[in-house]
Formats: C-alpha cells, sequence, structure tokens
C-alpha cells in the first residue's frame, strides 16, 4: 500500500520580499494530508519518501518559535505528528495550520515561524543536495547578504513528495 498520494497537488503561496525577510519568487508548495502517517513510526515514514526522492541531511524537531529563512539551501517539513499554526513568508505571509501528513516545500529565503502546536507536534526536515542548511534570523544586513546567495542556489532535481515528475520539477523553474 503506497504512503503517498499520488493525486495530491500542492497549494501555491508566493510571498513578497518585505525588506528583512527575502522570500523568493518561486512558490511555496504545501500537500495537504500527502502522506500516509497513521501507523507507529510516521517520522520513519516520512523520512523513507524524502530520502527515497533524493533529499537528505534529515533532522527530527519542530519549528522555531521566532521568525527564520534559510538563504543557502532549500527546505521540505514534513509533519509526522500532531498539528502547528505556521507563519510562512514573515510578517507579511500567511498563517497556515499544518498537521500529520502535511508537506510544506520552502525555496531558500522563506520566512517561517512556529505560532503554536499541540505538544505532540513533531516535523521532519530535509534538503536536496548542495551546500548545509544556514539558519538567518531577519535583519537589514542578513537580507542584504541573503539577496546575493538565493538566487544562486541551484534547483532541486526532484520534488520530495513525488520525485522527477512531480509538481516542484515544473512550477520552480
Amino acid at each position: 500500500m503506497p504512503v503517498v498520494r499520488q493525486d495530491v497537488e500542492p497549494l501555491t503561496f508566493v510571498f513578497a520580499d518585505d525588506g528583512l525577510v527575502p522570500n523568493n519568487p518561486m512558490p511555496f508548495l504545501v500537500y495537504k494530508g500527502a502522506v500516509d502517517v497513521a501507523n507507529g513510526h510516521p517520522e520513519t515514514t516520512i523520512e523513507g519518501v524524502f530520502g527515497a526522492n533524493g533529499w537528505g541531511a534529515m533532522w527530527r524537531n519542530g519549528v522555531y518559535d521566532f521568525a527564520h529563512y534559510h538563504a543557502t539551501v532549500h527546505e521540505v517539513l514534513g509533519v509526522a505528528r500532531g498539528h502547528a499554526k505556521v507563519r510562512f513568508g514573515g510578517d507579511q505571509g500567511e498563517v497556515l495550520e499544518i498537521s500529520a501528513g502535511d508537506v510544506a516545500i520552502l525555496p531558500a529565503g522563506t520566512g517561517h515561524q512556529c505560532l503554536a502546536s499541540s505538544r505532540d507536534f513533531r516535523v521532519v526536515g530535509a534538503y536536496p543536495p548542495g551546500p548545509p542548511m544556514d539558519l538567518q534570523r531577519p535583519t537589514p544586513e542578513k537580507h542584504a547578504k541573503a539577496l546575493q546567495t538565493i538566487p544562486q542556489v541551484k534547483l532541486p532535481k526532484t520534488d520530495p513528495v513525488l520525485g522527477a515528475d512531480g509538481p516542484l520539477v515544473r512550477l520552480w523553474k
């Protein structure tokens, strides 16, 4: 039985640069209910999906409660357990409720911050091949530097959920 819904289409959001959080002209993607995590090992299930699609350097945790972004790498967040309200795109972005089975894919520069979560909220994060993850808090100086690095971040060859033919590959051009 497949663990990924093959018919899932992502919600897409494009966030403008707000002067502190650079965001990215490529869309931020959210797959609602993409991964079946109704089992005793949801973290392992999500890690298997991401790994099979070439995304690695995985970790397990939550989402930081302060605004931040990554200027050198794209990121995927798979919700293994619980639910949370997360602001994506900085102060001018969108607050979304994400829950177990959802996957969010953040192009480099996309702001994110956990505003509230259930006690059992657990995320698996991963990155496409490339430089290591950097963590940037919004400041004018970091913003100026990020505007130089973000356009240099290579496009991933695969969608972390649906592989080489997944929506990310056609939407991030």
